[in-house]
């Protein structure tokens, strides 16, 4: 791979405590269609994680329903006992019913209960990220906010994240307790929460921004644009859009998922692509801020 002077920062301090690397790894791609039920054999999960790790990734993320509860299960089972340096983020607040049945649960017990079980299935008596997998409609925030608070006062949280919000309801959630980090999609080809990243970066907060690749629109033929920028620095396409969102903004953490060695390899190669001022302006140009 080419590149040019001028390199993004290459870790970031979660909760203004936890130094990550800022490309991380997420689990979604251990599970199966739809994040139900396994994905292959369960040992090549197990190394794909081990792997991770192995070439520098210090943030896992992962969630209660990837399985449900299986991608959970294989962090711990790859990984513990955790090294010092290993960030794992889990998420809860939704129900699986099937492959293809998402059910929002924001209840206080039913959030605790979540928590709780997750800790037993990282074997963990503390996780370093919980995330809200999504906000609960029907209970008020301060409910859904106010039971994290006291599991992180309890010793079981020790930073709190939300996933799929708006900038107001940000805004709304840090008046309420303090927040690590924010999940919300983000690329290339959807720049939808522009307004959310600049209170991430104005707060301090990191943003893991979920399909970091598009969900697979970016390798394939509608990001066509992107070649002429991976053929100069003799990279992929997905490595140039991963390189993109570490150059974007410091507080961006993508953890982009895989079950394959050989992906996962190339993945964490956009770490080592460093983008020039004309590969921005051009990449900048694919689609409206």
């Amino acid at each position: 791979m080419t590149s040019v002077p001028g390199s993004p920062e290459e870790t970031f301090l979660l909760g203004g405590e936890l130094p990550v690397r800022r490309l991380g790894y997420g689990t979604a791609q251990l599970t199966g269609a739809g994040y139900w039920g396994p994905r292959g054999e369960r040992g090549a999960a197990v190394a794909v994680l081990r792997a991770a790790v192995e070439q520098g990734v210090t943030l896992i993320d992962t969630a209660d329903n990837y399985g449900p509860g299986l991608a959970e299960e294989l962090v711990a089972e790859a990984l513990h006992p955790y090294r010092e340096e290993l960030v794992i983020a889990t998420k809860g607040g939704v129900v699986r019913t099937g492959d293809s049945a998402w059910h929002i649960e924001g209840r206080p017990e039913r959030l605790r209960a979540m928590c709780e079980a997750s800790l037993r299935r990282l074997r963990t008596d503390r996780i370093d990220l919980y995330q809200l997998h999504r906000l609960d409609p029907e209970v008020p925030m301060a409910e859904q906010l106010g039971a994290l608070d006291e599991l992180r006062q309890e010793g079981k949280i020790r930073h709190i994240g939300l996933d799929t919000l708006t900038a107001e309801q940000l805004e709304q959630a840090l008046s309420l307790t303090g927040i690590a980090s924010v999940q919300n999609r983000f690329n290339l080809l959807d720049r939808s929460s522009e307004a959310v990243l600049k209170v991430c970066e104005a707060r301090g907060l990191a943003f893991l921004p979920w399909f970091p690749l598009g969900n697979g629109a970016l390798t394939g033929d509608a990001a066509a644009a992107l070649r002429a920028v991976a053929d100069r620095h003799g990279a992929t396409r997905g490595q140039i859009a991963l390189a993109w969102l570490l150059h974007r903004s410091p507080v961006l953490c993508p953890t982009p998922g895989t079950g394959s060695p050989a992906h996962l390899a190339e993945n964490l190669g956009a770490r080592e692509i460093r983008l020039s001022g004309e590969d921005l302006s051009g990449l900048e140009e694919l689609v409206p801020l």
